[in-house]
């Protein structure tokens, strides 16, 4: 069978938004994909450490896309980074001087974000990037909202992914449930938008399941291991 790889977002796919909790049984599921030859990556918005963390405890692909593509972790202390965070902090000095509710949200540290409470209209925010031109983008994971640099997502993270891994993006098969995992729906060859999942994130993967969070991942390899079995 060849190889595929799997970028897996976590927060709201493998854990519970919010509560963090990893739910055991898709856990497993993805070691097994892991032991028929397969790569299991995770790619989120939380820490590229913590995924990379999450991967040696889970026993999948020892490497991780975080802060949605601002960083990539493949050893204890080798990092790849591709956002300023610099730029992310002036804009959000900017962005609370305009919208007092606006404020950081108590995170594993970041090397090239900035991560904010849920506490106010994104879109005013949005507004106020674009019209002052600065050169960063919001966006909104479900469990925080993200300042990243202008040009910072989870697939251009991933790009620098596959070509670490000398992979093109037909290998790559993503699931997630986000608007931040719209820009790995588009460069994956196959997507999975879970049932937690917005209708406009929905719309944007290739097929949605009815499952949500981990019990949508376990649904979502299935068909996977389906479609694979057809090849």
């Amino acid at each position: 069978m060849h190889q595929k790889i799997f970028a897996l977002d976590i927060d709201g796919t493998i854990t519970e938004n919010g509560g963090g909790r990893i739910h055991l049984d898709a856990l497993e599921a993805l070691r097994h994909m892991e032991r028929l030859g397969h790569k299991v990556i995770f790619v989120s918005g939380r820490s590229s450490v913590e995924g990379y963390i999450l991967s040696v405890f889970a026993g999948t692909t020892r490497m991780a896309v975080g802060e949605n593509g601002g960083a990539i972790t493949f050893g204890p202390s080798d990092h790849k980074l591709l956002g300023s965070k610099d730029d992310c902090i002036k804009a959000f000095e900017f962005i609370k001087s305009k919208i007092p509710q606006a404020r950081e949200k108590h995170v594993f540290p970041r090397m090239t974000e900035v991560v904010l409470e849920r506490t106010f209209d994104i879109n005013m925010a949005k507004k106020i990037v674009e019209d002052n031109n600065l050169p960063v983008q919001l966006s909104d994971s479900q469990y925080a909202f993200h300042i990243n640099s202008k040009g910072v997502n989870k697939a251009r993270g991933f790009e620098e992914v596959m070509k670490m891994l000398s992979v093109s993006k037909d290998d790559v098969i993503s699931i997630g449930d986000s608007e931040t995992d719209v820009p790995l729906y588009k460069m994956a060859a196959f997507s999975i938008a879970l049932g937690n999942s917005e209708e406009s994130v929905k719309n944007q993967a290739s097929m949605s399941v009815s499952g949500k969070a981990g019990d949508g991942v376990i649904q979502a390899l299935e068909h996977v291991a389906l479609r694979l079995s057809k090849v």
